[in-house]
C-alpha cells in the first residue's frame, strides 16, 4: 500500500545516489546468493577489471552500465547473478603511474629502505624527468604500487557505487593480490607442464623506454615521416645494385639482399654474393616470395633486425645473426664479427654507442664521403611499429623470454579457437569477424615475459653448472604448494637460499608475466578456480563476456586462449562488445589525444541516471559522440528520471488500489498497449539491444503521460465508482510495470518512486510480462492512440485560437469514419472532461478532423 508519508513534497534526483546506493549496501540487494544459486538459475558476468592507474574516464561509464543493464535484467528475471568486480593493478600503466606520482624509478640493485619517503606525492611526471626520479630498491618500488592502487582503486569503487553498478562488492579481486598470483601462476605451471610454454632465445619486438619485450597484441602503427635513401651494393664483376633503404643505419647488421624469386631483373643473381658499402661485408643475394617488385629497386636489404618482415626472412632463409642494437636502443659497442676490413671496423666505431636517429645521420655520411650514396634521401611518411603505451619507435633485439603457444604454429589449436569463436554468440554479432580475422593472422606465440618490476612473478629457476653459467634449457618450476612465489627471494626446489648465484646452485627468474597473462585469467580468477571448487562449478563457463571492441585481440582472444589450453571449452556463450566514445569531431576519445572526459563532474552535475541514460542510449557496437559542453542525451534522460518521479507521485495521490477491475475500454488500451511494450522490451533486452528496449519503453511513457494521465486524471480525481476505480488501477497498474520497465536504466529514480508503495528493492521486484496484463488488457489497443488523436486535435485547437487548455468549449465536432466514432464514443466522458466541452458531437466522414470548436462567451 502506498505510505503518503514517504512521499516528498518536491521530488528530486539530488542526493537518491548515496540513500539507494547506502541501502542496497545494508539490504545485501546485489549479493550473490551462492547457496540457493543452481546451474540452472545462474547468470555470471566476467567483468573488465579496470586498469588502476589514473582515472576512469567516459568510456568506462559507457561500457560499464551496459553491462550493468544486463545484469539488472537478469537478475528481475529471477537469475542469481554472479557479478563480480576486479582491479587490474599491475603491469606498465601502473608502474608509469608510481613512478610520475612519486618522482622514482626501479633499481633493482639497489638495497631495500626501511620506512622509505617518495621525495613527493601527486607530481604529473610532466615536468620531471626519467633522469631525475630517485632510483630505488625493487621492493621499495613495489610498495608504492602496492599504496598507489589501493588509494586508486576506493576511488574507482566509489565512482562506481556512485553510479549504480549492481555488483557484488563481496566478491572483488584484484590481479596482483595472492590469490591472483597464485591463479596465475598455478594456470602457468600447467603450460610448462604440457609443452604450451616455453622459452627462447629469438628476436623480439623491444621498447626502448620501459626496457621491456612487446607481444604482438600490443602493437600499433603510427605514421612517421622518414627517408628513403638509394643506396650500391657491389657487385664482383665491377657492378653495383642500387637498393633503398628507410634505416641506412642498419648496413652493418646487413645479412642479404632479397628480390621475389619471379623478378626476371635479379634472378641470375641468386645464389651470388654482393659487398655492403661502408663496411665491405660479403653477403647473398637470395629470393623469397615476401619481396615485393614493385617497392623501390624491386630488391631490399635483410637485416637483423629492421622490421619483422626482416625476422621471417632471417628465420626462413637461415641468415646469421648480426644485431647491432642494444636494449637501450643504442648500437652496441662490439661491431659483427663478419666485419674484417679496417675500413669498415674504423666506420662501425663512429656509430657505437649512438642511438639510431644519431647513427642513421653518421652513416648517410659516410656513404656520401665513399659516393655509395646515388641521390639525396627522399622524403617519405610510412607506418612504424610502436608499443601501444610507448613513445618511441620498438626496435627489434634478440632476448630469451617465455611464450605460450597461441595457435600461430599449430593448425589445431588455431581452429578450436576459431570454433570456440562461432559457438559464441556475439552482439553485435559482426565483432567476431575481428576476432577470426585476429586467430587468422597471428605470426608468432604470445610473448608472455616482461622486464619490469610490478607484476606476477614467472615461477621458475635456473640452475647454474661447474662454471657458474645458467642452464637455461633445464629450468626449475614451482610446485603447486610453493605458490604463490617470487623466485627473486625465494629459493628453488631443492635448493637453500645459501646457494643463490652459486656454482652448482640456482637463480631466479626475474621476469614477470604480461599483465594479459593475469587479465586473460579473469573467469578463473573471481570464479575460484583450483580454491573453490563449488563456486567454480556454479560459475564457469560463464554467461557473459562484455568489453571493448578495442581489446578483442587481447583479452577476449587471450581468455578464450587459456581457457582452451586449460579446459578445452569457450569461457562464456555471450560476447558483448561496447563502441568507443567520439568527441564532437567524431575523434575516439583517449588520454594520448588528450580529449578526454572524466566523469565525475558529469555525475554530479546531472545525476547518475542522467548518464546512465546517455549510456544506455547507445547500441552495442555503436561509437557515440559526447559533447561535454552540451550534453544532450544526458540532459534528456536527467528530464526523463525527474518526470519518473513526479508521475509517480501524481499517480500514488489517487485514492484506490490497483487490484481494483479494470473496466474502462480506454484503460483496458492502454494496458494492452503497455502488454506490447513489454513484450517488445524484453525481447531486445533477451538479444542484448538495450537501446531499442530503452527506446519503445520510453516512447510510450510519454504517451502514457501527456496523453494517457491527462485524459482520464479527471476521472480518477472524482468520487468513488467503478470508473473511478478502473482510472486508478489502470494507472497504479502501469506505473509499477514502468518503474520495473526503467529500473535497469534508471535505477536511483525507480528504486526512490518504488519504494513510496512498496517494502522491497524494485531491483529484486519481478520483470513485468505481458501476461500480468491480460486480464485488464483489452485487444482493441488502438483506443489509446484515438484518444490521443482527438486529444491532441481539442489541443491544437485551442492553441490556434490562442486560448488557455483550461478555456471551457460549449461544442466541438469530431470528424471520422464509423468504425473510429465507435470507440472513441468510449472515451467521450474522458475527452469532454479533459477539453471543458460541455457539448461532444461525432460525425461521420472519411478524414479525421476536430472542427467546429466553439468555446463558451466569457461571463459579463
Amino acid at each position: 500500500m502506498t505510505d503518503t508519508a514517504r512521499i516528498p513534497d518536491k521530488p528530486a534526483l539530488e542526493g537518491l545516489e548515496s540513500v539507494w546506493g547506502g541501502a542496497w549496501e545494508r539490504e545485501g540487494t546485489y549479493r550473490f546468493d551462492r547457496d540457493s544459486a543452481t546451474r540452472d538459475c545462474l547468470y555470471s558476468i566476467d567483468t573488465p577489471p579496470p586498469t588502476a592507474s589514473g582515472s576512469l574516464h567516459i568510456g568506462h561509464v559507457f561500457s560499464y552500465t551496459h553491462t550493468d543493464v544486463v545484469a539488472r535484467f537478469q537478475r528481475m528475471r529471477g537469475k542469481h547473478v554472479f557479478y563480480p568486480m576486479g582491479w587490474d593493478d599491475n603491469g606498465l600503466p601502473t608502474e608509469r603511474r608510481v613512478q610520475n606520482y612519486y618522482g622514482v624509478r626501479c633499481d633493482p640493485t639497489l638495497p631495500y629502505v626501511e620506512g622509505f619517503v617518495p621525495p613527493f606525492e601527486g607530481g604529473d611526471g610532466k615536468s620531471t624527468k626519467a633522469a631525475d626520479q630517485v632510483p630505488i630498491s625493487r621492493r621499495n618500488f613495489i610498495e608504492l604500487c602496492e599504496r598507489l592502487t589501493v588509494e586508486d582503486e576506493q576511488q574507482f569503487e566509489a565512482l562506481w557505487r556512485m553510479l549504480g553498478l549492481s555488483v557484488d562488492w563481496t566478491q572483488s579481486y584484484r590481479t596482483i593480490a595472492d590469490e591472483a598470483l597464485f591463479t596465475s601462476q598455478l594456470a602457468f605451471i600447467r603450460n610448462v607442464e604440457r609443452g604450451e610454454a616455453y622459452q627462447a632465445l629469438a628476436p623480439t619486438l623491444w621498447d626502448v623506454t620501459f626496457r621491456t619485450a612487446v607481444a604482438q597484441a600490443e602493437l600499433e602503427d603510427r605514421d612517421q615521416p622518414g627517408h628513403y635513401h638509394r643506396v650500391a651494393f657491389h657487385r664482383p664483376d665491377g657492378g653495383t645494385i642500387e637498393i633503398e633503404t628507410s634505416r641506412p643505419e642498419l648496413l652493418p647488421a646487413c645479412v642479404a639482399l632479397v628480390a621475389h624469386p619471379d623478378d626476371e631483373r635479379y634472378q641470375p643473381l641468386f645464389g651470388t654474393t654482393v659487398t655492403t658499402p661502408v663496411f665491405g661485408v660479403e653477403v647473398p643475394v637470395v629470393a623469397h616470395h615476401l619481396a615485393q617488385k614493385d617497392k623501390g629497386t624491386g630488391i631490399a636489404m635483410i637485416c637483423t633486425f629492421g622490421d619483422v618482415t626482416d625476422v621471417v626472412w632471417w628465420r626462413e632463409l637461415d641468415l646469421p645473426n648480426r644485431a647491432i642494437i642494444g636494449f637501450d636502443g643504442r648500437v652496441i659497442a662490439e661491431a659483427p664479427e663478419a666485419i674484417t676490413s679496417e675500413a669498415g671496423r674504423a666506420a662501425y666505431a663512429e656509430l657505437a654507442g649512438k642511438t639510431t636517429f644519431s647513427a642513421k645521420q653518421a652513416v648517410v655520411q659516410l656513404l656520401r664521403d665513399s659516393g655509395e650514396l646515388l641521390a639525396d634521401p627522399k622524403a617519405i611518411t610510412h607506418p612504424v611499429k610502436f608499443f601501444e603505451k610507448g613513445d618511441k619507435p620498438l626496435e627489434i633485439v634478440s632476448t630469451r623470454q617465455w611464450y605460450i603457444t597461441n595457435g600461430a604454429r599449430d593448425e589445431g589449436l588455431r581452429e578450436r579457437l576459431l570454433s570456440h569463436g562461432r559457438e559464441m554468440d556475439w552482439h553485435p554479432d559482426f565483432m567476431r569477424v575481428r576476432y577470426e580475422n585476429w586467430v587468422g593472422g597471428l605470426s608468432g606465440d604470445w610473448l608472455v615475459s616482461r622486464q619490469r618490476f610490478f607484476g606476477v612473478p614467472i615461477p621458475v629457476w635456473y640452475p647454474l653448472d661447474a662454471q657458474g653459467d645458467p642452464v637455461f634449457d633445464e629450468p626449475i618450476v614451482a610446485t603447486q604448494a610453493m605458490l604463490p612465489v617470487d623466485p627473486s627471494s625465494a629459493p628453488a626446489p631443492g635448493f637453500d637460499e645459501a646457494q643463490r648465484g652459486q656454482a652448482g646452485g640456482f637463480i631466479g627468474e626475474h621476469d614477470v608475466m604480461d599483465t594479459w597473462a593475469t587479465s586473460s585469467l579473469t573467469p578463473q580468477l573471481a570464479g575460484g578456480w583450483e580454491r573453490d571448487p563449488e563456486l567454480w562449478n556454479l560459475v564457469f563457463p560463464y554467461s557473459l563476456r562484455p568489453q571493448g571492441q578495442d581489446i578483442i585481440r587481447t583479452w577476449l582472444f587471450s581468455t578464450t586462449l587459456r581457457s582452451e589450453l586449460e579446459h578445452g571449452v569457450a569461457p562464456w556463450s555471450n560476447a558483448s562488445i561496447s563502441g568507443f566514445i567520439v568527441d564532437p569531431d567524431r575523434k575516439k576519445m583517449s588520454k594520448s589525444k588528450g580529449n578526454v572526459v572524466t566523469p565525475s563532474g558529469l555525475l554530479e552535475q546531472h545525476g547518475s541516471d542522467a548518464v546512465r541514460y546517455w549510456a544506455a542510449s547507445s547500441r552495442l557496437g555503436t561509437d557515440a559522440a559526447f559533447d561535454p559542453q552540451n550534453p544532450t542525451q544526458v540532459k534528456i534522460g536527467r528530464r526523463l528520471a525527474i518526470k519518473v518521479l513526479n508521475a509517480a507521485k501524481f499517480i500514488l495521490g489517487f485514492d484506490g488500489s490497483a487490484d481494483a477491475p479494470v473496466t474502462m475500454p480506454v484503460d483496458r488500451s492502454m494496458l494492452a498497449e503497455l502488454a506490447t511494450v513489454v513484450d517488445r522490451a524484453t525481447r531486445a533486452l533477451e538479444g542484448y539491444d538495450h537501446a531499442r528496449a530503452l527506446e519503445v519503453s520510453e516512447t510510450f511513457f510519454w504517451t502514457f503521460c501527456d496523453d494517457y494521465l491527462e485524459l482520464v486524471k479527471e476521472r480518477a480525481y472524482g468520487e468513488p465508482s467503478p470508473e473511478q476505480a478502473s482510472a486508478v488501477a489502470a494507472l497504479k497498474t502501469a506505473l509499477g510495470v514502468l518503474l520495473r520497465l526503467f529500473a535497469p536504466v534508471i535505477p536511483f529514480a525507480t528504486e526512490e518512486a518504488w519504494r513510496w508503495s512498496h517494502d522491497g528493492s524494485v531491483h529484486r521486484a519481478p520483470w513485468p510480462t505481458a501476461e500480468e496484463l491480460a486480464a485488464s488488457g483489452d485487444a482493441a489497443g488502438e483506443l489509446l492512440e484515438l484518444a490521443s488523436l482527438a486529444l491532441t486535435g481539442i489541443r491544437r485547437a485551442k492553441t490556434d485560437a490562442k486560448a488557455s487548455q483550461k478555456t471551457p468549449v460549449s461544442q466541438a465536432t469530431i470528424a471520422a469514419p464509423a468504425a473510429t466514432i465507435a470507440l472513441l464514443e468510449t472515451v467521450a466522458s474522458d475527452l469532454r472532461a479533459v477539453g471543458r466541452i460541455t457539448e461532444l458531437v461525432f460525425a461521420e466522414a472519411e478524414e479525421f478532423a476536430v472542427r467546429d470548436v466553439v468555446f463558451e462567451a466569457p461571463s459579463e
